[in-house]
């Protein structure tokens, strides 16, 4: 079993121990047991169309535990075939890995997706004609810290000079919510500056290791999560 979050590892551990009584060895595994992921193999433990064709970041955010998990050098994975691309940080590889990345997704039935996110601050303009060519459908970026809201900016003005606007739903941004010292206005108000930077905004709430979330911030996040709600509030 590969437990994705550290709230769900007291659910991970009941299921075994009943699946051990049947007689099946069970083995528990995964990011919340802090293993690194080894090589991509398509359709293990996600659904199939799903890809990660790197593992790790380079940069070391307080909340992310990407870094600890993987290492804090970014490793680039054999190329496998899928459409919604799930890397930790696919623009801090290589040139070389990107387009080669670009060029399997070329040839992929499904329009691409950028699920797992593109950092702004190394979003250039040979990035944003590759997003075009393979006429992708949905790609994310993060507004996490204050100092991610410029290169958001600037990575808007490049989205949208080559047709990629925020009613179109292309691109979107990830905006990380509800940590220690946050309120409803600081969050508000980066939630709207998201929309003003060209993106539409997805509030993502912080959970600590145990999974704790307070009902007010939940409520919240509810306004700013769902697509038909966000576009109304924002267009008002």
């Amino acid at each position: 079993m590969s437990v994705a979050f550290t709230y769900d590892l007291p659910e991970a551990e009941r299921l075994a121990e009943a699946w051990q009584k049947t007689g099946i060895p069970v083995k528990l595994g995964g990011p919340a047991m802090n293993e690194p992921g080894g090589d991509f193999v398509p359709g293990r433990y996600v659904r199939p169309g799903y890809v990660i064709t790197s593992r790790g970041c380079n940069n070391r955010c307080w909340f992310c535990a990407v870094p600890k998990r993987e290492g804090y050098r970014l490793r680039e994975l054999p190329i496998t075939e899928g459409s919604n691309v799930l890397d930790d940080n696919l623009l801090a590889c290589s040139e070389s890995h990107i387009r080669a990345v670009f060029d399997m997704l070329s040839s992929q039935p499904e329009r691409p997706i950028f699920t797992g996110g593109l950092e702004a601050k190394l979003l250039r303009p040979w990035h944003v004609e590759l997003l075009r060519e393979v006429k992708t459908k949905r790609l994310y970026c993060a507004y996490d810290t204050p100092d991610d809201y410029e290169p958001l900016v600037a990575a808007g003005k490049l989205l949208t000079a080559a047709g990629f606007t925020r009613e179109s739903r292309k691109p979107n941004c990830y905006v990380l919510i509800g940590y220690p010292g946050d309120s409803f206005d600081k969050a508000e108000k980066r939630l709207r500056d998201t929309w003003a930077a060209g993106f539409a905004p997805y509030a993502m709430l912080y959970r600590n290791e145990a999974g704790e979330t307070a009902a007010d911030w939940r409520k919240f996040q509810r306004l700013w999560v769902r697509p038909q709600i966000l576009f109304t509030t924002l267009k008002s």
